[in-house]
């Protein structure tokens, strides 16, 4: 296709009026034919039905920045306190994995699996402190090495069809980074900048990445998620009826349909009347395919 992609906030579909705080982490289940998502300070483990409309949540007990299909079964959750097991049928969460156990401030975010099974996750200080979070790779051992420090917001990560390259945002760095990628020994390396965001058009944060290769970026505070190509040239976007845009994600059967979550997450009562739709689960179809979603291998 390679054509610029535009899609006006009319043209999106309300999925669910849910109003959640932070809508995050949207996955799609090939399995079950289901998006999983969170919401995000509550600790809710959401997951939807297209074909039935129903929605199933569970709560973790504690907040949470992603939740990913494991391939044995249940979910991967990455939560305040490291990484940890969730089962759906007993809503309870066992932490395997007790990442920054000793920093009470930090938490875990944004998390994704690599085509091999390996969990990506990373971290942040809830009181905001620059600089003092890292990025994880959490292998199917669970095992879990530091990869990228210095890290002030990790959030979205993906990579490119034949995973050569992860993209990763620090959302405090002011754009979208790119690293080498090896995908036999889950190593990143040469970290540069993808592309600039000026602050204007809001931090980035979740993203996903189509069949083509486009990176698709929610730009949160920016009331859009943009495309750009694997040259990092912006070739679309999706304006949104709000203004906290926190992730994007491919589902469906045909992966065309785009799911974007989002945030109602300190919005004053003043804005909350301009912008009722916060915290909406949104869906449209772009005219392209997505990736199928990784499922975590331990």
């Amino acid at each position: 296709m390679n054509n610029i992609v535009h899609i006006n906030a009319d043209e999106l579909e309300v999925v669910l009026n849910i109003g959640s705080d932070i809508g995050e982490g949207p996955t799609w289940d090939g399995l079950t034919g289901t998006l999983i998502f969170v919401d995000s300070g509550p600790g809710l483990v959401h997951r939807y039905n297209p074909r039935t409309k129903a929605l199933f949540s569970v709560c973790v007990g504690q907040p949470i920045g992603a939740a990913i299909p494991r391939r044995n079964g249940g979910l991967v959750a990455a939560v305040r306190d490291g990484i940890g097991l969730v089962d759906e049928s007993t809503a309870t969460l066992e932490i395997f994995a007790p990442i920054e156990a000793d920093l009470a401030d930090n938490r875990m975010n944004d998390a994704k699996c690599d085509s091999r099974g390996r969990l990506w996750a990373g971290t942040f200080s809830t009181r905001f402190v620059r600089g003092a979070g890292a990025l994880y790779r959490i292998d199917p051992d669970h095992s879990f090495t530091s990869l990228l420090s210095g890290v002030s917001i990790s959030n979205g990560i993906a990579w490119s069809p034949d995973e050569t390259r992860m993209y990763y945002n620090d959302s405090r760095g002011r754009g979208v980074d790119v690293l080498d990628y090896d995908i036999d020994t889950g190593t990143a390396k040469n970290r540069r900048q993808f592309v600039a965001i000026d602050r204007a058009d809001g931090l980035p944060d979740g993203m996903t990445v189509d069949a083509e290769g486009f990176l698709w970026v929610a730009h949160f505070r920016g009331g859009v998620v943009r495309r750009y190509s694997p040259s990092g040239e912006r070739a679309g976007s999706i304006a949104m009826p709000v203004s906290q845009v926190a992730s994007c994600a491919f589902g469906g059967a045909d992966l065309r349909d785009l799911y974007i979550t989002t945030a109602a997450h300190t919005l004053t009562p003043e804005q909350l009347k301009k912008e009722p739709l916060s915290g909406a689960l949104f869906r449209c179809r772009p005219g392209v395919a997505g990736l199928p979603a990784n499922a975590y291998a331990g």
